[in-house]
């Protein structure tokens, strides 16, 4: 929040971003130092300021308790009640808090975040559901917008494991933001204009970020890709070009004319959109100390690239040798290892036929179509698929 100028109104959600871009931080950077020093404030943030605003009956924050409904957001947006995007953003927040804590062996704190994520997790899924539909309403029902549903915090009840990833509902919800936010420059960040003119053909990259990695954690690749086209294709084949936007309006326009920022930081998440999810690299633990590597190919035939990790470069080559076979070439640096995560079949690991016996993993983590094997440090080739040993 910046009181600089005359400034002073709160934002309540970027708090929690906070939090979150905490944990990203210490994922990618393994700064330890940086979280200690701030770890007091995570304290005032989750235990005193979300607490304050939040309906001790629900277990949800509501805008209007103490005032809050007065507070913005990242849109200004003018909507009311137990706000699905506020709590499931809370959920995450939460949880990578709680994440946090266990590194620093603060058992008590993980334990009491993690438990207040799932309860609101659940609440969130008792009360905002709107089963006609098939996803979250947005703000509060005993108004006009009843019937509105929005992209962002629909996108994170999926992202933050409100729903699980597997799960009919994350499934239907992403099928209404198919079905009633398409536009043919980007997903619209809600599904009519109940609260604000124009809302329906509106795009926020920024929002839709989230909902894309939705879909390539709901195992959609094709869809996910489909999305990145759409948008990121827009922007670059319009006048300036290349930029991102940070708004899109009516007819793919920039969504306040002249006064659009068209080179937006908050627009980028094409960037870790193609390194986590494409390239398929993500930290396990602080500081890429363990990784996973997990491409979603959908439709696309080959993909390489570097992630800088505080050990040194993670290096990873994919590419498709039919249909059904996929290599994986990756180059990890010293002092750490992971899970290289491919779909079921014929596994091959630096030409040794992998199985459940001697490797080859399972779990919920990375769904039941696939199957992860474990690697160190240094050059190794996976691979999966009806071929010959020596063709690995």
């Amino acid at each position: 929040m910046n009181y600089s100028v005359g400034y002073n109104l709160p934002l309540l959600d970027y708090p929690l971003y906070w939090v979150t871009c905490s944990y990203d931080y210490l994922m990618h950077t393994g700064d330890v130092d940086y979280i200690k020093e701030y770890y007091h404030v995570f304290e005032r943030v989750l235990d005193n300021y979300y607490p304050s605003i939040t309906d001790p009956k629900t277990y949800l924050i509501t805008k209007g308790i103490h005032d809050s409904g007065g507070y913005g957001d990242y849109a200004f947006l003018p909507r009311t009640g137990a706000v699905t995007y506020y709590n499931a953003l809370y959920v995450l927040a939460l949880k990578n808090a709680a994440f946090i804590a266990n590194h620093l062996d603060l058992i008590g704190d993980a334990q009491r975040w993690s438990h207040r994520a799932m309860k609101v997790a659940e609440a969130i899924n008792k009360y905002r559901f709107d089963d006609v539909a098939g996803a979250f309403y947005d703000g509060d029902c005993d108004s006009s917008p009843c019937e509105t549903h929005a992209q962002d915090g629909n996108s994170l009840a999926i992202l933050s494991g409100v729903v699980p990833h597997q799960s009919s509902r994350a499934k239907s919800i992403l099928h209404h933001l198919s079905t009633h936010h398409s536009r043919i420059y980007g997903n619209a960040f809600y599904d009519n204009d109940r609260i604000g003119n124009g809302f329906s053909d509106r795009v926020y990259a920024f929002i839709s970020y989230f909902e894309i990695s939705a879909r390539f954690l709901t195992n959609q690749p094709l869809s996910a890709l489909e999305e990145i086209h759409r948008l990121y294709g827009w922007m670059a084949s319009q006048d300036p070009g290349v930029t991102v936007w940070e708004g899109i309006g009516r007819n793919g326009e920039p969504y306040e004319g002249g006064f659009t920022s068209m080179s937006h930081g908050w627009s980028t998440g094409i960037v870790p959109l193609l390194t986590n999810y494409v390239l398929g690299v993500t930290a396990r633990d602080v500081g890429y100390k363990r990784w996973m590597i997990k491409p979603c190919t959908g439709d696309l035939e080959w993909a390489r690239g570097k992630v800088p990790t505080p050990y040194g470069a993670i290096e990873v080559r994919w590419e498709k040798r039919g249909e059904w076979t996929i290599e994986i070439e990756v180059d990890a640096p010293v002092g750490t290892s992971g899970m290289v995560v491919l779909p079921v079949g014929e596994i091959w690991v630096d030409n040794v036929l992998i199985d459940e016996k001697n490797g080859m993993l399972k779990s919920e983590e990375i769904g039941n179509e696939f199957v992860g094997v474990e690697v160190g440090e240094g050059r190794h080739v996976v691979s999966v698929g009806p071929r010959e040993k020596d063709e690995v």
